[in-house]
């Protein structure tokens, strides 16, 4: 048995489980979306980010993000997250109602890009077939603390199971709104700019990916959007139909993809920390996994 370390979450985790999981790739646009809706988290993005001109290197920033958290050894996450915490604390944005100058670290800012990306997270992989208990979910959740902590959040006052997250989200929605800025990254996520010869693979895969992922969405997402929104039953066939289409390339080949955080894990700490396709280990093997002893 390898004595590597296994990182922040380990291959016993629900998260080990769920990130591997192609559907992350459809969640992670769910959740830009739904991070849009709120007017100072999305004006910090607009004020200092390079999205529309390297919209592919932001994606992947992210994805290297969740990956080195996930399956880095904990020198490694600790270390992002520092950077990160870093790079936060230096960003300033205007309220674009007040024309307060804030800084992009605020706690309330930070939680709700938490909360809007583990939720995506959940919500997709599920809806789209993942096997995932209700007790796992809520374990899941546990587990995202960690990661919220390392972006600068205390982990006591971030959602530890779904009916915490659903209160949350039932709290910030009077602050939600789809102004400009929204607007802006919702016409963008739709049609971003390629270059001529990746026109037709936008065409093909992009938009479908962000459609899935729009249609996705809480049905009070749809309605500040200004979008009917489709019948939930009908985008969970569709979402399971993608599941089952994305998980039917060979792992390796998925993994092999960048950032490929999972072989590099794999190959630290053995064949037993291979993720695996029917989801996480049994109830008593997750009570081992990380969590509230992390805090």
């Amino acid at each position: 048995m390898s004595h590597a370390d296994p990182g922040l979450f380990g291959p016993r985790s629900v998260t080990w489980q769920l990130h591997a999981d192609p559907m992350m790739w459809v969640a992670g646009v769910r959740a830009l979306y739904l991070q849009a809706l709120h007017p100072r988290a999305v004006r910090g993005v607009m004020e200092n980010s390079d999205f529309r001109e390297d919209a592919w290197g932001r994606l992947m920033r992210t994805a290297g993000f969740v990956g080195t958290l996930t399956y880095g050894t904990t020198a490694a996450a600790e270390k992002y997250g520092a950077r990160v915490r870093g790079i936060h604390r230096r960003l300033k944005a205007t309220d674009p109602d007040t024309g307060e100058t804030y800084g992009v670290d605020e706690p309330g800012l930070l939680l709700w890009v938490h909360c809007a990306e583990a939720d995506s997270y959940l919500q997709v992989l599920r809806r789209s077939g993942y096997p995932l208990t209700d007790a796992q979910a809520d374990r899941y959740l546990d587990e995202q603390r960690v990661s919220a902590r390392l972006v600068g959040l205390d982990p006591s006052g971030v959602p530890a199971t779904t009916g915490a997250m659903r209160a949350y989200f039932a709290g910030v929605r009077p602050r939600l709104a789809a102004g400009a800025d929204a607007r802006e990254v919702d016409d963008f996520l739709h049609d971003p700019p390629v270059h001529v010869l990746l026109a037709p693979a936008r065409a093909l895969l992009w938009r479908r990916v962000a459609e899935l992922a729009y249609d996705s969405l809480p049905p009070y997402a749809h309605a500040l959007y200004g979008r009917p929104a489709p019948p939930p039953a009908a985008v969970d066939r569709r979402l399971r139909a993608t599941g089952r289409m994305l998980r039917a390339v060979p792992e390796r080949l998925r993994w092999s993809l960048p950032p490929g955080h999972v072989l590099g894990a794999m190959r630290r700490l053995g064949p037993g920390s291979r993720p695996s396709p029917h989801g996480p280990p049994g109830p008593a093997a997750i009570l081992d996994g990380p969590g509230r002893a992390r805090e």
